[in-house]
């Protein structure tokens, strides 16, 4: 047998318990073929916890879940909790103090699943974006004065250095390295795109847009640097998503036309993402929310999930394994699963999972 890898396994809350379930049979059986071992711990961390308890996350998780090699996250979010309790206490906290400063979001449509976009298919739909994940407006900068009154002043500024936009920009060109369109002998060259708004937000994308040409020029040319704004970003994801190749920007901007991106590949049931600290531990999830009223129903749609944890071997360097889920889950969606709803696939969550692990 050969390494032995330490997964830090969250479950969550609603249907995240089956969705991971699934996901790990593929990802053991990933495991046997490719001749690595996965040690996986459960935490408890979630909805339930909290109500049990009054504790969203214990001062002791990050410093716990530094000692494993990657996280495996249902999903988070109660109908007993008020929404952004669990998810900023936990999703983002997790993400700030563990400095998952990379949330890794592939756009890519499978074979038989079904798009919005008219005459568009796998070969137009198959890209992925690199947002930065710890900075930004999302760091909470700024405050409300007068609340209350007719004179309320309420400030949220978006806020970044340049060693955080400048280790974002080369995590991206290093992956539009590693895995843009000629790397997968889909183009002439690799191609990474700054998302941003120079025209209006001129400080902060000034940053963002000095450093980017002057690390690709010194550092990286052998890749092609482009520039969109994000408005018509989102016009060119409906449009012609054939375009891009890896696309990378700000953490709110990156939050905006990742779901949109979703939404073309099929939706969050077959969406994942991963939350990446490359220096760190990094942590694996599907994109689709909790669900809760599908719990316990073995419905629900696992892919999202499994494509999760393929993204965590290929992080982990297994990319052999990592292709054959996504191989596996290629087959499914081509020839067995009807759509991607939950009660509609045509089989049971856990047939679905296991279909999926005996093709890796």
């Amino acid at each position: 047998m050969g390494k032995t890898y330490k997964i830090a396994v969250i479950p969550g809350d609603g249907t995240g318990p089956e969705v991971v379930n699934e996901g790990r049979k593929s990802l053991k059986a990933a495991a046997t073929k490719f001749g690595f071992k996965l040690e996986m711990t459960n935490f408890d961390f979630g909805g339930e916890r909290y109500l049990r308890t009054g504790e969203i996350l214990p001062d002791s998780a990050a410093d716990d879940l530094r000692k494993f090699d990657a996280i495996y996250l249902g999903a988070i979010g109660h109908p007993g909790v008020k929404p952004g309790i669990l998810e900023k206490g936990i999703l983002l906290r997790l993400r700030f103090e563990l400095d998952q400063y990379i949330n890794l979001r592939p756009v890519r449509l499978f074979p038989g699943v079904d798009t919005p976009l008219k005459n568009k298919g796998p070969e137009q739909i198959n890209y992925c974006v690199v947002r930065e994940n710890t900075g930004g407006i999302y760091t909470g900068t700024g405050g409300v004065s007068m609340k209350g009154t007719p004179h309320e002043v309420a400030v949220q500024s978006e806020v970044y250095n340049r060693h955080q936009v400048e280790r974002c920009l080369r995590y991206a060109f290093e992956y539009a390295r590693k895995y843009g369109k000629k790397a997968q002998g889909k183009a002439d060259v690799n191609t990474l795109a700054l998302v941003g708004k120079t025209n209006v937000l001129t400080y902060v994308f000034d940053l963002w847009e000095r450093v980017f040409h002057e690390v690709g020029a010194k550092d990286y040319p052998d890749i092609k640097r482009e520039y969109y704004h994000v408005d018509a970003t989102c016009m060119y994801m409906v449009k012609s998503p054939e375009w891009f190749d890896v696309l990378v920007t700000s953490n709110m901007f990156g939050d905006i036309i990742t779901d949109l991106g979703a939404e073309t590949q099929g939706g969050m049931g077959i969406a994942a993402g991963g939350n990446i600290n490359p220096e760190g531990v990094s942590m694996f999830e599907p994109i689709g929310g909790s669900a809760p009223k599908y719990t316990g129903q073995n419905i629900i749609n696992p892919l999202a999930a499994i494509c999760a944890g393929a993204m965590l071997l290929e992080t982990l360097g297994e990319l052999a394994a990592a292709k054959a889920i996504e191989n596996a889950v290629r087959e499914i969606t081509a020839t067995k699963i009807t759509s991607l709803s939950a009660g509609k696939m045509g089989y049971s969550t856990s047939q679905v999972g296991d279909m999926v692990a005996e093709r890796v």
